[in-house]
């Protein structure tokens, strides 16, 4: 307390920053000085289920998840083996293709199909875990190795204690006394899923080397990851409440309801049990005495879609989602300021891409993966134990992205590359494809067409090289050219075959 008022004294002598006064304005603004870690043990679990609750009930938010994980992944993201045997990477590449659809351990998906699903999980709650589970032989897999998804809530933010031997437990992760992370300390069961009988609140300690924690933190020291709807929930909410009160004063407005009081019986009718409920159209007769006024409902006036738009901009700029992929709604964009947007949403998911799926994921899995394969047998690589870097060298391509022209796209690569701006590799991996391989593919293609007598690339095309002809051509000008009936006299003029 003396500090704190030693610091204000210090800063009202010297003026300071207004954004660290007590005046008028920052009176009520109340920071809380406490590490992301412990806000996170605060309300994570709650910032995690309001945020599952808005995908499973709110349009926008469902497709700003959808949004995210497409961009992310797309097709996937594909390895390409750094490998120069080009027989040893092509074994390896078709091997690693196999083994992705026995990827997932519930078999629900492939490898990639996992990729988007921890895509979906980081933006949601930003953090998922993968455990890699070693299989058996007996199993039948291309290599003995699976991949089980496992959602934040498995691993308890309320675990805390020192271990013997100077180890700690935080936030369910266990550190030795030079802080690395050497397990993790999962629930057996989803503490939310009632449909699992036994093992509620039971744990599991698993080795860190088969967990791999994949999470994007936004500070220095964070332990736990926060969902991307953190900034955006309470808007999100309170808009959703604000539609569905308009849609009501709509049906209420809708409605047309007409009222007739009766004369008094000789009998008193029995009061009624329940309320009056009005329905569209409706003819409701009152007890004598009885009346009923409606108020008037106003209509939504011309500021509802103004305001709709700026408080969606808002959402969208806390979720990193550009207005138009969170709302599906192109008709405020042109051409222009669509491609401005996309381009910087692009850089984010690139930067995502590279730095937290690339490397906490694809790494761990590929490694991972090798290491198993050729353990088992399934791969064959020579001094692999001391080559073990070397060979598992490798690229990782996401998908490429599609503009609204791609003639207009395609055009501009294809000047890049002939200009020298860029390798036809460079522009192959941009695309997601191994350059290596796709050269095969158009060899082995070449080598078919000229076999079958076909050409199907257009006259005067970068794929048909100068003087390129294809082999139904050839045979035409022969032809032409032994039916010819002119020859050339003595000066080169064109005469009549008959007469020379």
């Amino acid at each position: 307390m003396a500090f704190e008022a030693f610091r204000q004294r210090i800063g009202s002598v010297i003026g300071g920053f207004d954004a660290a006064q007590s005046h008028r304005r920052m009176r009520g603004f109340r920071a809380s000085r406490a590490h992301v870690n412990t806000l996170i043990a605060a309300a994570g679990d709650t910032i995690t289920a309001r945020a599952r609750w808005l995908v499973r009930n709110n349009g926008y938010a469902a497709n700003a998840v959808e949004a995210f994980a497409g961009n992310v992944v797309g097709e996937g993201i594909k390895p390409s083996s750094s490998i120069a045997d080009a027989a040893l990477k092509e074994q390896l590449q078709a091997l690693w293709l196999a083994w992705t659809d026995d990827a997932d351990a519930e078999g629900l998906t492939d490898f990639y199909g996992l990729q988007r699903r921890a895509a979906r999980e980081v933006f949601l709650s930003g953090e998922v875990f993968v455990r890699i589970r070693p299989r058996r032989a007996e199993d039948g897999l291309t290599v003995p190795l699976q991949l089980q998804m496992l959602p934040s809530e498995m691993l308890p933010l309320d675990m805390n204690r020192t271990l013997p031997g100077a180890g700690l437990i935080r936030q369910g992760i266990e550190f030795d006394r030079i802080g690395r992370r050497v397990a993790y300390h999962f629930l057996r069961r989803h503490p939310g899923d009632l449909t699992d009988p036994g093992l509620a609140g039971e744990t599991v300690r698993v080795p860190a080397s088969d967990v791999i924690h994949v999470l994007d933190p936004v500070e220095a020291g964070q332990l736990r990851g926060v969902s991307r709807f953190a900034t955006a929930i309470v808007k999100l909410f309170t808009l959703d409440l604000y539609d569905d009160a308009e849609l009501e004063r709509k049906k209420i407005a809708a409605m047309f309801a007409m009222f007739i009081t009766s004369p008094a019986p000789e009998t008193a009718l029995e009061p009624a049990e329940e309320d009056l409920e009005v329905e569209p159209g409706q003819v409701v007769r009152l007890d004598p005495g009885e009346d009923v006024s409606t108020p008037a409902t106003p209509d939504s006036g011309s500021t509802y879609e103004p305001f709709q738009y700026r408080t969606l901009l808002q959402i969208g700029a806390a979720l990193g989602v550009p207005y138009g992929y969170l709302t599906g709604d192109t008709a405020k964009g042109n051409f222009s300021n669509t491609r401005i947007a996309l381009v910087d949403f692009r850089r984010r998911i690139s930067a995502f891409q590279h730095s937290v799926m690339v490397f906490q994921l694809c790494r761990a899995v590929w490694s991972r993966w090798m290491d198993v394969a050729v353990l088992s047998g399934a791969l064959d690589l020579p001094d692999y134990e001391r080559e073990r870097r070397r060979y598992q060298a490798c690229a990782w391509l996401p998908t490429k992205w599609d503009w609204v022209d791609p003639m207009k796209d395609a055009s501009a690569e294809i000047l890049q590359i002939e200009a020298g701006l860029k390798s036809r590799t460079q522009a192959l991996s941009e695309r997601g494809y191994d350059a290596e391989q796709v050269d095969r593919e158009i060899a082995a293609e070449r080598k078919r067409e000229r076999t079958l007598g076909l050409d199907f690339r257009r006259p005067g095309s970068p794929a048909k090289g100068p003087g390129e002809g294809g082999p139904e051509n050839t045979g035409q000008d022969e032809a032409e050219g032994e039916s010819d009936d002119h020859g050339e006299d003595a000066d080169g003029k064109p005469v009549p075959k008959d007469d020379a």
